[in-house]
């Protein structure tokens, strides 16, 4: 089965313009920025670095190694995401994609959508057991918590104990039964009191190599296949 058909048919929906959305002729300031693919699905695809912008057009240099068929690829209309620290704020845009060389991707009628105050990351849904570590404060030593989504830049976990904005501490989860636990230093950002009596919080992930933000683009990107997989086969 071909990497496209996986994901769905080409999706000819036109771009919604907003009071924010920027001309084509401003697009060279979001050269050099690291950006995630999805399709109009929402299913993650890749994470890339946007070079060579030009009028509607750009390449995406595919950071990941994941292996993804190309050739015979049809062109994939998608979704693309990324921060701009040019104007530290998160930048949405669309376009249509398609290979060229080994992990570049010729991007074709590329514009930008929407500039705002979003999260920049794509986030994948999980709810799967984790621990927190906390190393001080009322709360420290390994407690049991869950984790409801993960991005590359961080997660949102629910704990029935108390932590505060600011609190840093380890987030260990297993994300795919064959694959090794995933080890995360964390510091919280925002909090959100359940009625329950649980929390949930905001976290972004800190000390991240180039290394780590990898493994965990592997791991979403797997775990988010052998969800749709498994969807796919239950149909």
């Amino acid at each position: 089965m071909k990497f496209f058909n996986l994901f769905g048919v080409r999706n000819q929906k036109e771009p919604v313009k907003t009071e924010e959305t920027v001309n084509g002729g401003e697009l060279h300031h979001y050269s050099g920025m690291r950006v995630e693919v999805t399709d109009f699905d929402g299913c993650f695809l890749f994470v890339a670095k946007i070079q060579g912008l030009w009028k509607n057009t750009a390449e995406l240099y595919q950071y990941s190694e994941m292996e993804i068929p190309e050739e015979g690829s049809e062109p994939l209309r998608v979704r693309i995401r990324g921060y701009s620290d040019h104007e530290k704020k998160a930048v949405y845009m669309e376009g249509v994609i398609t290979p060229r060389d080994k992990h570049i991707w010729k991007t074709e009628e590329l514009v930008v959508t929407k500039i705002g105050n979003d999260r920049a990351f794509f986030r994948l849904s999980t709810d799967l057991d984790a621990t927190v570590t906390m190393f001080s404060g009322l709360e420290i030593g390994e407690k049991p918590c869950r984790m409801l989504n993960i991005s590359v830049g961080g997660a949102c976990i629910s704990s029935e104990c108390r932590y505060h904005e600011g609190d840093k501490f380890l987030l260990k989860v297993q994300l795919l039964e064959d694959r090794p636990i995933s080890t995360m230093y964390c510091q919280v950002l925002r909090i959100v009191e359940r009625e329950d009596g649980k929390y949930e919080y905001g976290c972004k992930f800190l000390e991240l190599t180039e290394d780590d933000q990898e493994k965990i683009t592997q791991n979403i990107f797997a775990a988010q296949l052998a969800e749709r997989r498994k969807k796919i086969g239950a149909s």
